[in-house]
């Protein structure tokens, strides 16, 4: 074991940064693959790009022999924001699906501990909250709420950080003007093609119940098949 390389590993664990230890079962040379410096001229490029969606370690061979993977993914958060009748029906899922849930809402009358009693609840403005708890790619947003005043702060940040999921509720039509908000506010239109909004999967979901399944196949897809958004 190059304990140098295990060093490192354990430093991209710390700061939530994935990466992968590639060792040869041969000669037990190693080297490290961290995912924020890009990998796409590597030789086990595209092994490795299914490892870091997957998540797993294992053996796999090549043409120089046996190589075991030793996957480091940071476990995926969810940050939500409005605790409405959806995020009661989120929280729960997505936990059970492995999720680390967040719930932000500043309104008191919702964020309370009644309505999300195994949530990590936080009764207070996104911009404090994500403040102390930056959003990094492995992070999935939903904003819920309905208020730009709420809303618009944590969408424009998740396009920023490049969370690996971005997701507003709204038609249409809501959608256009927040486009509007955020455009007129700097961001980069060509991030706005990457907010799921509507949110969720297109399954005719009316009930908030449905909404939240819908969401949560929204977030799974994007963090288990989609395209990478990241360089």
């Amino acid at each position: 074991m190059d304990f140098s390389l295990l060093e490192l590993l354990n430093r991209e664990r710390a700061a939530r940064r994935a990466a992968i230890l590639v060792t040869r079962l041969d000669d037990s040379s190693q080297r490290l693959v961290r995912k924020e410096d890009g990998y796409a001229s590597d030789p086990l490029a595209e092994e490795l790009e299914k490892r870091f969606r997957s998540g797993k370690s294992g053996t796999i061979e090549t043409e120089e022999g046996n190589v075991f993977l030793t996957v480091s993914v940071p476990a995926p958060r969810l940050v939500i924001i409005g605790a409405v009748h959806i995020t009661q029906a989120l929280v729960p899922m997505a936990e059970i699906a492995g999720l680390d849930v967040t719930v932000i809402d500043p309104r008191t009358a919702f964020a309370t501990e009644d309505r999300f009693p195994s949530s990590s609840l936080k009764a207070d403005w996104p911009e404090e909250v994500l403040n102390e708890t930056p959003l990094d790619a492995y992070t999935a947003v939903a904003a819920v709420t309905h208020d730009p005043k709420i809303d618009d702060f944590p969408l424009i940040e998740a396009l920023k950080t490049g969370c690996f999921y971005v997701g507003a509720l709204g038609s249409r039509k809501t959608h256009a003007k927040r486009l509007e908000r955020f455009e007129a506010a700097g961001v980069d239109p060509a991030l706005f093609d990457r907010i799921d909004a509507p949110i969720g999967l297109d399954i005719g979901a009316a009930s908030p119940e449905e909404i939240a399944v819908a969401v949560l196949g929204s977030i799974i897809t994007a963090l288990r098949k989609a395209p990478e958004l990241s360089p």
